[in-house]
C-alpha cells in the first residue's frame, strides 16, 4: 500500500485542483482507485431543510448507477443521524445498524461494500465522504483507518463547494433582479407629471403629504387617467426612491399563474416548478409594489394580499415558510370596490386595508386646462419615437377645440389620437380633421332620423341599449373568445369600467336573480 503521508498530500492536491467540486472529485477518484476498491466516490450532506441526504459532489465508474441526488430520510431519522453524530470512518453493516437499515432501499446497499468517512468542520459534522465497490467485503478495517486520514482536506473542500454554491445562487439572484428590473423598472420622476400645478395641484399636494409615510395608497379613477405617474410620484417622493418599484397589472396575469407570480413558489409546487421562484413581492423588498387594476385580483390572491398587508410576510406557494418582506403597497383601480365588497366579489377586510388614504384622480374632462401641455408633451414623445426631427405645430385653433373635447379615454386617448396624427401628417400642421369631423357628423345626425330607429338622444342611454344587446347576444361572457369585449373591440377591463359606469347588471347570478 501507498505510504500515507505521499497518500494524503497527492489527495489533498486533488481535491484542492479546482473550484468545481464534479472535477475535483473526479481526479481523486481516479488516483484512490488506483489504492482501494472503488467504484463510486461521492461526497452527501445531511440537509435538516428539506429532511434528506443530499449529494453535493460525484464520481463514479462507467456503467454504474449511483444513489438518487436526494434521498428523502424516513421520519425520526434525521434526530437519530443527529444523535449518533458519527466521529470515525466505518464499514457500512446494513443488518445491524438500524440507519443503515433504515436507507437501504433507497441507498441500495445490497451486493456492495460501502464505507463512510465522516467529515467534520471546527468539531461539528455536517456531510460525509461515500466509497462504494461492488460485491461482498471489498474494505478492510487497514483501509478505512487509512481513508480516515483525507476527512480534514474533504471537509475543507465540502465546505468551500457549498459556499461557492451559495455564491453563485446569490449571482444568479442578482443576474435574476437586474434583467427583471431592466425589464420592468421605470422610474419617472414627478416633475413629469402635466398639470401639476393645475389639474392635478390636489392630487400632487395629496402625493407629497403621504410620500414620506409607509402606509398604503390606493388610487381612484377612470381608465387612463395617469394613476401609474401618480404611483411613480409618491415612490420618487419617498424614503423607499432608492429601492426597487415594482408594477403589477393584476389584470394583464393568468388567473392560474396569478398567486405564484405575485408571491412566488417553491420547487415541485405545481406541474412544471423546477425551481423555486421570488414573486413580485420579494423583488420589491426595500421599495415599493404598484399593483394596478388591484380588483381584479382573485379571491385566492387577496388572501395572500391581505396577509402581506397585516404581516409583511409572504408565503410561496408549495412553501411552509413565511418570508419577512419590507415593501410598500400602492393599488389602483378604476372600479367600483365597494359595489364589489357588496356582491362579495372583493374582499371586504382588504377594501380596508386599502382605503386608508385613498386619492382619487381627476379624468381630464374635469381638468381641461391641462389639455394644450398634455398635447405638447405627446407631440414631442412620438415624434422622438416615430423618428420625427423636428416636431410639426398644430394647426391655429387646433388646441382650444381639443379642450372643448370630451375626452372618454382620458390622457390615453389624447396620447394615441396624438401619434395618430403625426403618422397621417409628420410635416404639420396637426388639424385632428378626423377627430373633429366624426365629431361633427354626430352632432349634425337628423334627431327624426334617430327618432326612427327607436334610439334615444342620451349618448348614455343608446350606450346602455347597445351593451345590453350585445350581453344577450354573448350570455354575459366578458372576456376571452366570443367574449363582448371582442365583438366590441374593447379590453375586457375597459369594457366592464363601461358596464359599472353605467349601471348595467353583467354578473350572472345577478343577471339570474333579476
Amino acid at each position: 500500500m501507498v505510504a500515507t503521508d505521499e497518500f494524503i498530500k497527492e489527495i489533498t492536491f486533488r481535491i484542492c485542483s479546482s473550484l468545481d467540486i464534479n472535477d475535483s472529485l473526479r481526479s481523486t477518484f481516479e488516483y484512490m482507485r488506483q489504492h482501494v476498491p472503488l467504484d463510486v466516490l461521492s461526497l452527501l450532506i445531511v440537509d435538516a431543510r428539506l429532511g434528506a441526504i443530499r449529494r453535493v459532489g460525484l464520481a463514479v465508474e462507467d456503467g454504474i448507477v449511483p444513489p438518487s441526488e436526494i434521498i428523502p430520510l424516513p421520519e425520526g431519522l434525521l434526530e437519530k443521524i443527529a444523535a449518533r453524530n458519527f466521529s470515525a470512518p466505518l464499514i457500512v453493516d446494513a443488518e445491524e445498524d438500524e440507519i443503515f437499515q433504515a436507507l437501504t432501499p433507497v441507498m441500495r446497499f445490497e451486493g456492495n461494500t460501502d464505507l463512510i468517512v465522516p467529515l467534520r468542520l471546527n468539531g461539528e459534522f455536517f456531510g460525509v465522504l461515500a466509497f462504494r465497490a461492488g460485491g461482498e467485503g471489498r474494505y478492510s478495517d487497514l483501509q478505512a483507518e487509512l481513508l480516515g486520514f483525507i476527512a480534514k482536506p474533504f471537509a475543507i473542500a465540502l465546505a468551500n463547494a457549498l459556499a461557492h454554491a451559495e455564491v453563485l445562487h446569490y449571482q444568479a439572484i442578482l443576474l435574476d433582479d437586474k434583467r427583471f428590473l431592466n425589464r420592468e423598472l421605470h422610474r419617472d420622476g414627478a416633475d413629469e407629471i402635466i398639470g401639476a400645478n393645475t389639474g392635478l395641484r390636489n392630487v400632487m399636494e395629496m402625493v407629497r403629504q403621504v410620500a414620506p409615510l409607509n402606509n398604503t395608497v390606493l388610487l381612484l379613477g377612470e381608465t387612463g387617467t395617469g394613476k401609474e405617474m401618480i404611483a411613480n410620484a409618491i415612490h420618487f417622493y419617498s424614503p423607499r426612491n432608492n429601492g426597487p418599484f415594482i408594477k403589477v397589472n393584476c389584470g394583464a396575469l393568468p388567473e392560474n399563474l396569478i398567486d405564484s407570480e405575485l408571491f412566488g413558489h417553491d420547487r415541485g409546487a405545481f406541474t412544471g416548478a423546477v425551481a423555486e421562484s421570488r414573486g413580485r413581492f420579494e423583488r420589491a423588498d426595500g421599495g415599493t409594489i404598484f399593483l394596478d387594476e388591484v380588483g381584479e385580483l382573485p379571491p385566492s390572491a387577496q388572501v395572500r394580499l391581505l396577509r402581506v398587508l397585516q404581516n409583511h410576510e409572504v408565503e410561496r406557494v408549495g412553501g411552509k415558510r413565511l418570508i419577512p418582506v419590507d415593501i410598500r403597497v400602492i393599488a389602483a383601480t378604476h372600479r367600483n370596490l365597494l359595489n364589489m365588497v357588496a356582491d362579495g366579489s372583493f374582499r371586504e377586510d382588504l377594501w380596508y386595508r386599502l382605503s386608508g388614504f385613498p386619492i382619487m384622480v381627476p379624468p381630464v374632462r374635469q381638468r381641461k386646462e391641462d389639455v394644450p401641455a398634455l398635447a405638447r408633451h405627446f407631440l414631442a414623445a412620438k415624434s422622438r419615437e416615430l423618428g420625427i426631427p423636428s416636431p410639426p405645430s398644430f394647426a391655429p385653433g387646433v388646441l382650444m377645440r381639443l379642450m372643448e373635447y370630451g375626452w372618454p379615454g382620458n390622457v390615453r386617448e389624447l396620447e394615441n389620437l396624438v401619434e395618430r396624427e403625426l403618422i397621417l401628417r409628420p410635416g404639420g400642421p396637426l388639424t385632428f380633421d378626423f377627430l373633429f369631423s366624426s365629431q361633427q357628423a354626430q352632432e349634425a345626425a337628423s334627431p327624426t332620423d334617430i327618432q326612427r330607429t327607436g334610439y334615444p338622444f342620451n349618448l348614455d342611454e343608446a350606450m346602455t341599449v347597445h351593451l345590453r344587446e350585445v350581453l344577450k347576444v354573448t350570455n354575459g361572457k366578458i372576456h376571452g373568445p366570443g367574449g363582448a369585449a371582442e365583438l366590441l373591440g374593447l379590453k375586457a377591463t375597459t369594457l366592464r369600467w363601461r358596464l359599472d359606469k353605467l349601471g348595467i347588471s353583467y354578473r350572472r347570478r345577478e343577471r339570474d336573480a333579476a
